[in-house]
């Protein structure tokens, strides 16, 4: 766990992805099967943006692998986009 020296607070991670997940219903069963798997992730989507995001923040770490697996399983386009 990173820790910010200046307030000694732990931060945390954030991975962005990009998907073809294009319907609120999708949407939440994705979220709803993650939140399983990894439930101390914070996971939201932002179906409004052309890259139909995936956002997914963690203070213990993300499992990239495991999302990716997830969509390849799923026949979804869930890849990571680099910042």
């Amino acid at each position: 766990m990173k820790v910010n020296p200046q307030i000694n607070t732990p931060s945390a991670t954030v991975e962005i992805f990009k998907t073809n997940v294009d319907n609120q219903q999708l949407a939440n069963k994705i979220v709803a099967d993650f939140k399983q798997l990894y439930p101390e992730y914070r996971i939201n989507f932002d179906l409004e943006d052309c890259d139909k995001i995936l956002r997914i923040e963690s203070y213990t770490g993300i499992d990239i692998l495991g999302i990716l697996n997830y969509g390849s399983l799923n026949n979804l386009e869930i890849n990571l986009i680099d910042y």
